[in-house]
């Protein structure tokens, strides 16, 4: 039976392999004579009457996607452990499902939007019975997460920051119903930290700051040996990330509209934003701290190694110092490419012919491509629960109402806001690369 633990243990074995051969075939000017290669670690390694440079390097090429196919392997393990923690999670805080047999017992409710919560709410629709008077705002309770992958089914009808009668639809004859939406970058970083949930305005949490074994053998009657365990509490605060839109009185009864914006714009923002918050936030109030600015992640400098070895350098920092297991790389797209056409010293390109989309992947773990932060650094990390988790604080809410002289222009403001919480429980599981 394969069995997580299995499938890192030979990835393990099979990734240290591999890390043998480049390091001996690497040369001073930073490039890779595969010639250098050691008899036994050639045969260990990539097996026997390998002579000629191209044969190599297809056998490191077989060796490499087989490392690949054992991450894609722990991969899927573990996003299927994480998605049962999920849905054990889930079940405590919502509830099992009736078992009365029926079919409305069985089936679960859908998730709703924002937009379709605005166009049911009965105080919104009092509201504009009675002409919109003055403002008016209310809340909703839902998942933020639920939001936040309804937010991804982009369904916009407008583009413009203040939407008017001219942003409206016109007849289709006169133009296409849809519009060409503007460059901005994807989420990119979210989807690989776990996420939880909290009611507090703080994580309040204990780090095991002292840990030592003591462990030892002692002799009939003799005294025994004493370990030394301290404790620290840590604390990580909730904060809050918003996003906004001015609306016309014409365009804001517009209900489908509102929908749609609701969905695809505000949401949006504020996930992008909090994809930012998590990487290279600060810390200093109201900014989150992200990965890259907390105290105590390690650091690994590039000097004049290739940008592949520093990067599996900082995987054996974060193996030993922070004995936990590596799971992602996370660099900026422009230093990848310089990693992607790498070549040997003869012309060969280790990432796989320009003719070949190639592996998104490097030592066998996957890249994640982020423009959070500037070209030059990167990260090595474990991004496991056990290490690193995302809490949610609240709900998203929405608010309705007048900002400045909005009122004698015949406009109003939707926000929506949510609060979360990032904690690094282990600092020493992630390692900051610089000097790419």
């Amino acid at each position: 039976m394969t069995t997580l633990e299995k499938v890192r243990e030979e990835f393990a074995a099979k990734q240290e392999n591999l890390g043998k051969v480049f390091t001996e075939a690497k040369t001073a000017d930073g490039r890779y004579d595969f010639q250098q290669i050691s008899k036994d670690t050639m045969k260990s390694v990539l097996g026997d009457n390998l002579t000629d440079t191209v044969d190599i390097a297809k056998r490191i090429k077989e060796k490499d996607a087989e490392l690949n196919e054992l991450g894609e392997k722990m991969e899927a393990l573990e996003a299927a452990e994480k998605a049962a923690k999920n849905l054990s999670e889930r079940e405590k805080v919502r509830g099992h499902v009736p078992m009365g047999g029926g079919k409305a017992d069985r089936e679960r409710p859908r998730v709703k939007s924002l937009g379709e919560y605005l166009a049911e709410e009965k105080a919104y629709k009092a509201w504009l019975d009675r002409g919109a008077p003055q403002g008016i705002d209310f809340s909703f309770d839902v998942f933020p997460t639920d939001m936040l992958a309804k937010a991804m089914q982009v369904e916009t009808l407008g583009a413009k920051a203040l939407m008017t009668t001219a942003a409206g639809f016109a007849p289709e004859s006169m133009r296409l119903p849809n519009f060409v939406e503007a460059a901005t970058r994807p989420i990119q970083l979210l989807d690989i930290i776990p996420i939880g949930q909290t009611g507090e305005t703080s994580v309040k949490y204990m780090e095991e700051t002292t840990r030592t074994h003591g462990a030892a053998e002692t002799a009939e009657g003799g005294a025994y040996a004493e370990s030394t365990f301290v404790f620290t509490e840590r604390t990580s605060d909730v904060r809050k990330i918003t996003d906004s839109l001015p609306v016309t009185d014409e365009q804001f009864e517009d209900v489908p509209m509102m929908s749609g914006y609701v969905n695809g714009r505000l949401m949006f923002g504020v996930r992008q934003r909090l994809d930012t918050q998590v990487y290279v936030g600060n810390g200093t109030s109201p900014n989150l701290r992200g990965i890259a600015n907390v105290v105590g992640i390690q650091t690994q400098a590039k000097g004049t190694d290739p940008v592949p070895d520093v990067f599996f350098k900082a995987m054996t920092k974060v193996r030993v110092t922070g004995r936990a297991i590596p799971t992602h790389h996370v660099m900026h797209p422009t230093d990848w490419q310089g990693v992607r056409l790498l070549r040997t010293a003869d012309g060969v390109y280790i990432w796989g012919s320009p003719s070949e989309a190639g592996p998104d992947r490097m030592w066998g773990l996957p890249v994640v491509q982020a423009e959070q932060r500037a070209a030059g650094a990167g990260l090595v990390g474990s991004f496991q629960p056990s290490w690193i988790s995302l809490f949610e604080r609240s709900g998203v809410d929405v608010a309705v109402g007048y900002v400045g002289a909005q009122f004698g222009e015949g406009k109003r403001t939707v926000r929506a806001d949510m609060r979360a919480a990032l904690v690094v429980f282990r600092p020493a599981a992630f390692c900051d690369v610089t000097g790419l």
